[in-house]
């Protein structure tokens, strides 16, 4: 029996010496914070967001479509100085890291993304305040935005990459999963949220998934898989089943 604390006492006798442990991690180093730096795909780049550059076109992209906000904590934004004003603040941060997003194929900046909830020392990175215009919703730039940002993340040495939305979010809970996170349950109650209530979903992918998810990626994004009117020949869903490891029971 050793003590700990003069009001607390461990009891070790019965403790097996064959108790079960996680596995050993010997060369897991904490993976570095997000760079203030660019990526740029075939189809899609993204910018560390700044007011002055990316505000005002953000904003008439999103002028409108209040609806792209219901289910965030930030917005909708009533006028162009109130978005450039959050853009601004948001900006300074380290965490969340936000990114705009500019969609190649028609040259405009049409959406944002962030880094949150970064743990280096667990290894441990969030994806999430995804935000796109409906001109950049359901576009090869959009998947690919997703796709950048999760490989740097794994690249970069992360361990688990996280998706949580609203419960009630349902085309945010079947985006995680087409991506190919796991879904890994519901936190009841989690958040207060514009005066409502929020249970989160949570979704995440692992390091040890992730030579999977970016062959699937490779293969969606591919030329190839798209017909000469730009309709995909294999979903992203079903190159992805195989890598997850549990489905939503809600979708």
């Amino acid at each position: 029996m050793g003590s700990v604390g003069p009001n607390v006492t461990l009891m070790n006798d019965n403790v097996p010496n064959s108790a079960p442990l996680g596995f050993a991690v010997p060369d897991f180093t904490s993976p570095p914070l997000p760079p203030r730096k660019g990526m740029v795909g075939e189809y899609v780049k993204l910018e560390p967001l700044t007011a002055h550059t990316h505000a005002a076109v953000l904003f008439n992209a999103f002028e409108g479509q209040d609806q792209l906000w219901h289910y965030m904590y930030d917005g909708p934004f009533s006028s162009a100085s109130q978005f450039h004003r959050w853009a601004r603040e948001t900006e300074t941060h380290d965490d969340p890291f936000f990114y705009a997003i500019k969609n190649l194929e028609t040259g405009r900046w049409e959406g944002v993304a962030s880094y949150l909830r970064i743990a280096p020392d667990a290894g441990s990175i969030e994806v999430g305040s995804i935000t796109f215009s409906p001109a950049l919703q359901r576009t090869r730039a959009a998947t690919e935005a997703m796709y950048l940002m999760m490989a740097w993340a794994f690249e970069a040495g992360y361990r688990r990459y996280e998706w949580k939305c609203n419960v009630l979010n349902m085309p945010s809970r079947r985006a995680a999963q087409r991506l190919g996170f796991s879904y890994e349950g519901i936190f009841r109650q989690a958040a207060v949220v514009k005066g409502r209530n929020r249970d989160t979903a949570w979704f995440a992918a692992i390091d040890t998934e992730w030579p999977g998810l970016k062959e699937a990626f490779g293969t969606w994004l591919a030329p190839a898989n798209f017909t000469a009117d730009g309709q995909q020949r294999e979903s992203l869903s079903d190159l992805t089943r195989l890598v997850r490891v549990a489905s939503d029971p809600a979708i």
